[in-house]
């Protein structure tokens, strides 16, 4: 089975800001390189290509040395509403005036039960 992982347009390139090559997520996760592409065929992370390289990661989608708690079911429940890896990155990083701030910093903050919420009802 390929890893398929889509190239990232400019403007989600620079709403994420930091970015990890999926080698460095493998080091900073205790796994190895296989492991590591797995969890993207898992979507327990997602990524994308920048200027063709490896995959990349967003480097606040890795806490104290594990994927950030709440990430994957959010994932999850954004796959399921049809979002591509590119898509899900962009949404949890545009801001949102409701939460405030933008729904990966709600995750980040703990609150992830209410972003999954609002990604389950991006599916309806």
């Amino acid at each position: 089975m390929t890893l398929t992982v889509a190239q990232i347009d400019v403007e989600t390139d620079r709403l994420v800001g930091e970015w990890l090559p999926l080698s460095k997520v493998a080091d900073r996760l205790g796994l190895s390189i296989g492991r590591a592409k797995q969890l993207l065929k898992d979507k327990k992370l997602v990524g994308a290509r920048r200027n063709g390289g490896e995959p990349n990661i967003p480097a606040v989608f890795l806490a104290d040395g594990d994927v950030l708690k709440g990430l994957p079911g959010t994932l999850t429940v954004l796959s399921d509403a049809g979002y591509t890896d590119v898509e899900a990155i962009r949404w949890l990083f545009t801001p949102d005036p409701s939460l405030p701030g933008s729904p990966i910093d709600a995750v980040v903050a703990g609150r992830h039960t209410e972003v999954k919420r609002r990604a389950q009802a991006l599916g309806f």
